[in-house]
């Protein structure tokens, strides 16, 4: 995890994801890449003609100039090795085509007020068509915790390459839980889980929650707020994502967890 991308945008989300990316950067002693996307403002031509379109686009570039500004300011005196990358377009897909070597990316999840731009949208998106492990964030989020990590485990392929892929920082936690929601045909074992993280040196005690007719999403998020943990780990979209747009744990994780979540898919 020494690859760290960071989508740098002006929105509510911006101060959340560039504190935990800076903690990572730290904890993990690696390199923070800044995405910098400018949105070009969406247009109806009917409305608006050419040199109106155009002055929409010049704010918008004007904008995210002063805000690149001050966030190349801040990095400058935080200690830690960055660059920037400056694209122009969707930011989904320019995360997706500059996030090839990435080994962890730095998201949102939905922002509180589900203002413009669609957080869970985009990363969802991005979890989906990349193989990097994504980080989704709260938009209050004042950094990234190392120190309590919990796993949920349903032995799924998503869930298995969130496992892999967050080894590095499960190093460094000094707390490991893995657990499984009982009370399904399909409940989870989950010795293989703990036995995989031994192999790597990272001890992880396992438990089983009944769900007593809960929804798996709502035991997962009441289990990260009893344990204290500083962030969740778990597959994205393990019964595909349409299917999960209708009530699945992805989507009410993104839409509501009230810490970090470390996905992949």
């Amino acid at each position: 995890m020494k690859n760290i991308v960071l989508l740098v945008h002006d929105d509510n989300g911006q101060e959340a994801r560039l504190r935990v990316a800076l903690d990572l950067a730290r904890a993990l002693e690696g390199h923070l890449t800044c995405i910098d996307v400018t949105v070009l403002p969406m247009v109806i031509a009917d409305m608006y003609g050419g040199a109106d379109q155009a002055l929409l686009i010049a704010e918008e570039q004007e904008r995210e100039a002063q805000h690149r500004s001050a966030l190349q300011r801040r990095l400058a005196t935080e200690n830690v090795s960055w660059n920037s990358v400056q694209l122009t377009g969707d930011i989904s897909r320019a995360v997706i085509e500059y996030s090839t070597l990435a080994d962890v990316i730095v998201l949102n999840r939905q922002l509180e007020d589900r203002s413009l731009p669609d957080m869970r949208g985009i990363t969802s998106r991005i979890v989906m068509e990349t193989k990097a492990p994504v980080v989704a964030v709260p938009e209050g989020q004042e950094g990234f915790g190392t120190r309590r990590a919990l796993i949920a485990w349903d032995a799924s392929v998503s869930c298995a390459a969130a496992l892999r892929a967050s080894v590095p920082l499960l190093r460094l936690a000094s707390e490991v839980r893995i657990f499984t929601v009982t009370g399904k045909s399909d409940t989870a074992n989950l010795e293989p889980a703990a036995q995989y993280l031994l192999h790597h040196g990272v001890h992880g005690a396992v438990e089983s929650i009944a769900a007593d007719g809960r929804d798996t999403w709502d035991v997962i998020a009441g289990e990260c707020g009893r344990w204290n943990a500083d962030y969740l780990v778990m597959g994205a979209y393990g019964r595909g994502r349409l299917r999960e747009a209708f009530g699945g744990v992805t989507k009410h994780m993104l839409s509501t967890s009230s810490v970090p979540v470390v996905l992949a898919h």
